[in-house]
């Protein structure tokens, strides 16, 4: 019988030593992709984009801040199916890929937060405001930290996983709060301006370099996780036999 050439492939990529194999493949072309992508949109937005009427120059902070800021909900929801993956199928990789997002999480949650304020102080006249959408933003950053402590508390790998895992899957719930806050409540962050499902708001001149920047966040995501994955992962199997040949030979194929 055939197999499920997508099966098959989900099969071999939670092997360790093919993971580890094809991670260190990636990871170089996803790099060439973030810098070529960055380096577009950082040229488009900084200097080709036009000032905006309202906010001049201050506004171009938003292609750090938007990208940075769509990055921290999407990999705690990446997070939270890595948690429900590991804890229903008992995958390993998923539990390492889980681990290894938090801290670019946590970090895409910071540069969110500080270039908001940035932008917040010529926008409302001060840095920070308790409005909902920053409230909200905050608190996925204590989410990520309660991971990262939580998972540090507990020493054995797995079970620390597991805690993680549920965790992530309890704090998705500030997801959605963050999203909606501009439209559930009265605040002062600027409601949405991209409209995928009908017209926006924001000229296409300086919509497309938020759209590459976004692009470019994600290669570095993809990246950065998977040279933290193969870390983790070969840290936790130095005693294992794939992890032995790895390190006579490295690059070769498992």
């Amino acid at each position: 019988m055939t197999k499920n050439p997508i099966m098959l492939f989900i099969h071999k990529t939670g092997s360790p030593g093919y993971f580890y194999w094809l991670s260190g493949k990636m990871i170089p072309w996803l790099w060439a992709a973030f810098f070529i992508f960055a380096a577009w949109g950082l040229y488009q937005g900084l200097f080709v984009a036009p000032t905006d009427y309202l906010q001049g120059e201050s506004y171009r902070i938003i292609y750090i801040h938007v990208a940075s800021a769509w990055m921290s909900m999407m990999i705690y929801g990446i997070m939270a199916v890595m948690g429900f993956i590991a804890l229903v199928w008992h995958i390993r990789i998923a539990e390492i890929l889980m681990i290894s997002s938090a801290p670019i999480g946590a970090a895409f949650t910071i540069i969110a937060l500080a270039t908001g304020s940035l932008w917040g102080k010529p926008t409302w006249g001060t840095y920070w405001v308790w409005d909902a959408r920053l409230t909200s933003e905050l608190v996925l950053l204590f989410l990520y930290l309660g991971i990262l402590g939580l998972h540090a508390a507990i020493e054995e790998p797995r079970k620390a996983a597991r805690a993680v895992a549920l965790l992530a899957i309890v704090g998705i719930v500030n997801l959605p709060i963050i999203h909606f806050s501009v439209k559930w409540w009265n605040t002062l962050h600027q409601g949405s301006t991209i409209n995928l499902a009908g017209e926006s708001t924001i000229d296409i001149s300086m919509l497309v370099p938020m759209l590459v920047m976004a692009i470019a966040t994600k290669f570095f995501y993809g990246a950065v996780l998977l040279s933290r994955a193969r870390v983790l992962l070969l840290t936790q199997d130095l005693k294992k036999q794939w992890a032995a040949r790895t390190i006579k030979n490295p690059g070769v194929k498992p």
